[in-house]
């Protein structure tokens, strides 16, 4: 039986530190931390839940990180 192949480590990053910020200087942060992803999306957005290793989901407001989430 083949082992179960281990996921690469998670940034060690906050999302809460990227509230407040303007949403492309926030999401090229996330890139230079090692975020493979970054998802943006509008106040209320109706989105999946699942859990995906490596992204970094932001709710953006008038240009803005109003929210921030890892999965």
């Amino acid at each position: 039986m083949a082992p179960i192949p281990t996921p690469p480590e998670e940034p060690q990053d906050d999302p809460g530190d990227y509230v407040g910020l303007e949403a492309s200087s926030a999401e090229r942060r996330a890139g230079e931390r090692g975020w493979s992803t970054v998802r943006k999306l509008p106040p209320g957005a109706i989105i999946t839940m699942e859990y995906r290793f490596g992204r970094l989901n932001f709710e953006v407001e008038d240009g803005r990180v109003k929210r921030a989430w890892k999965g």
